[in-house]
Order: C-alpha cells, then sequence, then structure tokens
C-alpha cells in the first residue's frame, strides 16, 4: 500500500503504473480509490491510497528469478525450492513425465506386457502402437520413449530406475516389529507387486467356513476385497517424490496395516475421504483401470468400507501425515474361534473350520476350497464366481493351476485348454481328497 500527497489524477497513475514492475511476470490488480474517500493529512492537501492486492500466481518471477514472501520478508527460492513447490502443487506429474535412461526395446519386458495386454482385453498387431495409444510412450523420430508409468508396468527391472519401486510385506510377533518371523520384498512390478501382497496376506491369515446344509460359507478372518482395494489404491497414490521410501503391508497380532508414502493430496482432508477424489499419478491409475483393478470413479474408499463390513469386520481406520496409513482389525469370530492369536510361523498357517466352535486345524489349502466349489462340470468363471474371486490372474495361479497339477481336477477338453466350452470336474483323487478332509473336520468338531 502506497501513501502520497494528492496533487492530481495525472499523479495518481503514475504511481500506480510504476507500483508494478514490467519485468514482473502474473497479474496484480491495482486499485486507484476510485470512490474512496479523500482524507485530509494537512490543511491545504489529501492523500489517496493505492492498493496492490496479493497476487494468485505464486511463486512470483522477475528478470532475477522466483520469488516468496514469508512473513514480512520476501525471499529468493533456489532451484531445488523451485523444483518442490511445483511438485507440491502438482504441476509437476511423476508417472506422466519422461524416463530417458529407460532404453526401449532392451529394457522392456514383452511378457508383462503381454500379461496386461490379456487383462486389458486389447488386441494389436503392433505393440508400439498400443504402447503410444495408451499413452505410456511417445514417438521422438525413430526412438520410443517411455513415460514412467510405462516403466513401473513393463520394465524388465523396475528398481533399476526407481529404487523405491517395490511392496515390502512383513510378519510381526505381537502387535509391533520388535519380533519379525517373516519379511519379503516385491518388485516384480505394479500388478505383480499386489497380487504378491495378496498372496501374502492369504498365506499369513485364517479363513474359518460354516456348514449351511450341504455348502460352505467362507469367513476370512481379514476383508481380502477391501485389502486388494487399499493396497491398489497405495500403490496408485503414493508419492513418488518421497525419496527413500515405499510402500508396506504389515501384519501383526491383532491388525493389519497397509502404509503407503506421502500426504494426502492438496485440497484433501481426512474428512473428505470417500467423498473427494484426487488422482496423483492419473497415468497408472487409468492403467489399472484397464485391467479392472480400479473403478476409477473415486469409490476406492467406500468400497474398502464397504467391504470390511460385508465380511463383518470393524470398519477401517484412516491415518495421515508424511505417511497415509489404513489398519484393519479382524473380524471377531474367527479371532474368538481361533484363540485371538496370530500363527506361531510363516511357514504353517493355521486355518479355522468347523460350525459356531471354529476348532483350528491344519491349513486349508486353497486346493480343498476349489474342490468343495465345483459341482458336476463347471466353467472357470463358474468357480471363480462360487468362491467369491474378483480378479482372475489371481485365481488361476492361488486356486485353479495348483489345483489342475495336483490331479485334484482335469479339464473336460484336455487337448484344447483355451477352448471356450472347457470346463473342469473333480477327479477320483479330487474325491478322495474331499473324503479325508470332511473326515478330519468332522472328528474335530465331534472332539
Amino acid at each position: 500500500m502506497f501513501c502520497c500527497r494528492y496533487t492530481h489524477e495525472k499523479t495518481l497513475n503514475l504511481i500506480a503504473s510504476s507500483t508494478v514492475s514490467r519485468k514482473v511476470e502474473g497479474s496484480f490488480p491495482v486499485s486507484r480509490g476510485n470512490g474512496l474517500p479523500r482524507n485530509p493529512i494537512h490543511d491545504n492537501g489529501w492523500m489517496s491510497v493505492v492498493e496492490v492486492r496479493e497476487s494468485n500466481a505464486k511463486p512470483v518471477q522477475c528478470s532475477d528469478g522466483f520469488f516468496w514472501r514469508q512473513g514480512a520478508e520476501t525471499q529468493k527460492l533456489s532451484r531445488d525450492e523451485i523444483r518442490d513447490f511445483f511438485r507440491a502443487e502438482g504441476e509437476i506429474l511423476f508417472d506422466l513425465s519422461p524416463c530417458p535412461r529407460f532404453n526401449y526395446p532392451e529394457d522392456f519386458d514383452q511378457d508383462k506386457f503381454d500379461a496386461w495386454l490379456r487383462l486389458s482385453g486389447i488386441t494389436a498387431r503392433s505393440v508400439e502402437d498400443v504402447l503410444v495409444n495408451i499413452e505410456v510412450a511417445e514417438r521422438a523420430g525413430e526412438r520410443l520413449v517411455f513415460r514412467n508409468a510405462g516403466v513401473l508396468f513393463f520394465a524388465k527391472n523396475v528398481r533399476h530406475f526407481f529404487s523405491e519401486a517395490y511392496i515390502t510385506c512383513l510378519l510381526g510377533r505381537g502387535t509391533d516389529k520388535v519380533h519379525i518371523l517373516d519379511r519379503k520384498d516385491f518388485d516384480g512390478g505394479i500388478v505383480a507387486d499386489i497380487e504378491d501382497a495378496m498372496r501374502f496376506i492369504e498365506r499369513n491369515t485364517r479363513l474359518a467356513y460354516r456348514i449351511e446344509g450341504l455348502r460352505r460359507q467362507n469367513i476370512p478372518e481379514y476383508p481380502m476385497e477391501a485389502l486388494r482395494e487399499a493396497i491398489t489404491n497405495a500403490v496408485m497414490h503414493r508419492d513418488w517424490f518421497f525419496h527413500g521410501a515405499n510402500v508396506f503391508v504389515e501384519l501383526y497380532a491383532d491388525r493389519i496395516e497397509v502404509i503407503s508414502p506421502g500426504t494426502l493430496p492438496k485440497g484433501v482432508t481426512l474428512a473428505d475421504l470417500g467423498h473427494k477424489s484426487v488422482r496423483r499419478n492419473p497415468l497408472v491409475a487409468d492403467l489399472l483401470h484397464r485391467i479392472d483393478f480400479i473403478e476409477k470413479a473415486g469409490t476406492g474408499i467406500r468400497r474398502i468400507r464397504d467391504g470390511a463390513k460385508a465380511v463383518d469386520c470393524p470398519e477401517p481406520a484412516f491415518e495421515a501425515g508424511n505417511f497415509v496409513t489404513v489398519t484393519f482389525r479382524p473380524n471377531p469370530e474367527v479371532r474368538q474361534a481361533a484363540g485371538g492369536e496370530l500363527p506361531p510361523t510363516p511357514e504353517v498357517t493355521p486355518q479355522v473350520t468347523g460350525e459356531v466352535t471354529g476348532e483350528v486345524t491344519d491349513q486349508v489349502h486353497p486346493q480343498l476350497i476349489v474342490l468343495e466349489a465345483i459341482f458336476g462340470e463347471m466353467s472357470r468363471q463358474e468357480i471363480q464366481q462360487a468362491l467369491g474371486l474378483k480378479h482372475e490372474d489371481h485365481f488361476r495361479n492361488a486356486y485353479l493351476i495348483p489345483t489342475l497339477q495336483a490331479g485334484l481336477i482335469e479339464r473336460t477338453i484336455p487337448d484344447k485348454p483355451r477352448s471356450s466350452k472347457q470346463r473342469y470336474r473333480v477327479t477320483p483323487a479330487g474325491r478322495r481328497y474331499l473324503r479325508r478332509a470332511k473326515a478330519q473336520t468332522t472328528a474335530k468338531v465331534r472332539q
């Protein structure tokens, strides 16, 4: 704000035009006090006010560089401060930035790309055309320049380019990290990391069931679909500019925590979760949406809460600071039946079986779950639906293929494994396995 002895209109115009230097870039609204009262400061003089309002275009740039006002002082920003400012404002997006160190096709993993294509349903003759169309790469003359999102999904060795590109899963004894029973780092790319983290959880949590009539109802100790959503969100929304940190999935005796590096996006608070959605990494989100890992409709938090409620687990808790943490608590019924303790070792994961009493026996293998789901001859889709599993790759790798390899089920058209008319049925060995398992369960419940 500038004050001067009022003389005439020419003087006011000179003050207004000189208040903001022409060397400064940005918009600075200037008010010359039209309609403002002129206050006498002497018997023979008047005062006028010229006000320069705060600029919306920050940081302010002039010929000498970028400046930021802190309190009563104006400071010139360094190169690193300018970079951090634009990142914090969301003007620089990590996943859309080019990765000049990535060389195509030397660093490109064709198998990962083919697996992603199968999940997405995209068919094309030219690999490069697809890469450009899904925006993970762009043409620069005869070269193909990859964006960071493309590297995260399709690099042979992702950590060669981004050392924090992995998920750490750990199993603790008790309720803290003093004694770690098992730890795995998964760094096979975004899709594989999510699937591997889910398998780690499944190996180290219990599954109870109720017998209702001739069917078995599975009761997981934790909400698996909600956990998948939380891990996917942690990878998708993590702050890749937060160096030295990666996504963690931590299993304890009383909870599971999914931890993602970075604060909440600008303008989002804890109270906004489930109501507002800001995609920190929009291209990563798009690639996950194309393979049905997310809905891309801002429903992730609601799906986490609904998923926990659907299997009678407590509502997950959200915390936000330099990291965003989602904490899951176990199903009280399963925990009570199991005696309230986590498995003593990661190699032997007991499961809860029986009806109300919930006897604890040796692990109920995925093969047994598949066998109990099959009635007559069923398609892959029918078996997957009966198990309540959403993701095809996970179902194939963790359930269908192991049961096939064990000789417990067989294809009805073995010569054409990819036939659209393919069905699966229980083999004689599978029926014997089922009878033994049911006999053991009955004996346990009667004890």
